[in-house]
């Protein structure tokens, strides 16, 4: 009986730990703004267009007395978050369900901890579930991630 519990417990403690699955999550160990760069100029030069980009950790960092011991309980080193899109994509998930064109425009947000910089994106395909535009959200999702992946690979 002690030993179901203990697996138990080890497996609820491994899902916790667990990043949710309708957000992708990779992690590399080199510091924010080289990464955040790197994955910029990797959505330009796939086609993506990055129309806006904002240090969500300096924003909080100027609210830090409104906010109080709220504030970046997590102690975060850095956040900052860019806003993206591409046309082709966007087109062909409206004309599949034009109500999914609350996915455009896209954003990724990096944070940083203790030298690790992660890029959070959220899941088009988890959104579109049950939607005639899965297949699409499913391909741009895809392309998203190829390019998150060669903006972090890059020298």
């Amino acid at each position: 009986m002690k030993r179901s519990f203990l697996v138990l417990a080890l497996l609820f403690a491994a899902t916790a730990q667990a990043g949710s699955p309708g957000v992708y999550e990779k992690s590399i160990k080199q510091p924010l703004n080289a990464v955040y760069d790197r994955v910029n100029t990797a959505f330009e030069e796939g086609g993506f267009r990055v129309v806006y980009e904002v240090d969500i950790g300096d924003n909080l960092s100027k609210i830090a007395g409104k906010i109080g011991k709220e504030y970046n309980q997590s102690q975060l080193e850095g956040i900052k978050s860019m806003v993206f899109c591409n046309g082709i994509a966007a087109n062909k998930v409206g004309n599949a369900d034009p109500s999914l064109l609350a996915l455009c425009p896209l954003h990724v947000t990096l944070i940083h901890k203790a030298g690790i910089t992660s890029v959070l994106f959220v899941r088009p395909s988890a959104v579109a579930q049950g939607s005639p535009a899965l297949p699409a959200a499913q391909d741009l999702e895809n392309k998203v991630i190829k390019l998150i992946e060669t903006g972090l690979n890059a020298k």
